[in-house]
């Protein structure tokens, strides 16, 4: 026996006693089932290969009396016929948008007997192969805080210590009346300037007797500096950084 003579008699075994006392003229729920497997067959739509999309929301219209008897066996019916096309789905290979729904309306224009099965896809909840669990899908993962933004701040490097320039002038030499002072006999009393403008930075040589030099080049005047540039006077090596300012304010 064939998996859909076997759909028909499952049916019939279940809901055919509901219509026993009928005559030959009442609508027979295994009709139902056929009508339902052949109105899936016929609005099937080959989407892409392998993946054929068949319609999931029917609706049964019967005349008088077939609609006064269903509606006191309607809920088992109905229940009964979705299974059907759940396994028809199932054994087809087709794909259902949504949750399988049946239901039946009143036509006062169709006879004893006769009726008709209207069927259409509808997504509803998120899809699901035939015959298997909805799995919930996962909630969003929460999106990360905002990155504050990083201000960096100037800072010279000297001899293992660390000084903030919070200045836009900053003079370095060996007077005690430097902004910085270098303790180096080959370093001129106001040997050099670090300097500010519009968010750059320059080593300005002061007329030094020995001269200042940027990354091993001589400053004639100028030289910008970069975070990582080397800065030598006498036997002095400073290095220039730009640093993450300290959270409530500056270095």
């Amino acid at each position: 026996m064939g998996l859909l003579d076997r759909l028909e008699l499952g049916i019939e075994k279940a809901v055919h006693g509901v219509f026993s006392r009928g005559s030959n003229a009442q609508v027979q729920p295994v009709e139902i089932a056929s009508r339902l497997r052949r109105v899936m067959d016929g609005q099937a739509i080959s989407i892409s290969q392998g993946r054929t999309l068949a319609p999931n929301v029917f609706e049964a219209r019967l005349g008088d009396t077939d609609f006064d008897r269903v509606q006191q066996w309607g809920q088992p019916l109905a229940e009964e016929l979705c299974d059907v096309a759940v396994q028809h789905a199932r054994s087809q290979g087709y794909t259902l948008q949504g949750p399988v729904r049946f239901s039946f309306k009143h036509d006062g224009e169709l006879k004893p007997g006769t009726f008709e099965v209207t069927a259409r896809s509808d997504k509803g909840e998120s899809p699901a192969a035939p015959g298997r669990p909805r799995v919930p899908s996962a909630p969003p993962a929460p999106s990360a805080p905002p990155r504050r933004p990083v201000h960096l701040h100037p800072v010279l490097e000297i001899d293992g210590q660390r000084y903030s320039l919070n200045a836009d002038s900053i003079v370095l030499g060996r007077s005690s009346e430097a902004d910085i002072v270098v303790d180096d006999t080959g370093v001129s009393r106001r040997h050099i300037e670090i300097r500010q403008s519009q968010g750059r930075f320059y080593a300005v040589d002061l007329g030094s007797t020995n001269g200042s030099y940027v990354n091993g080049e001589r400053v004639n005047g100028t030289a910008e500096l970069l975070d990582g540039s080397v800065i030598s006077m006498g036997r002095t090596r400073i290095t220039f950084r730009m640093l993450p300012a300290p959270l409530g304010g500056t270095a």
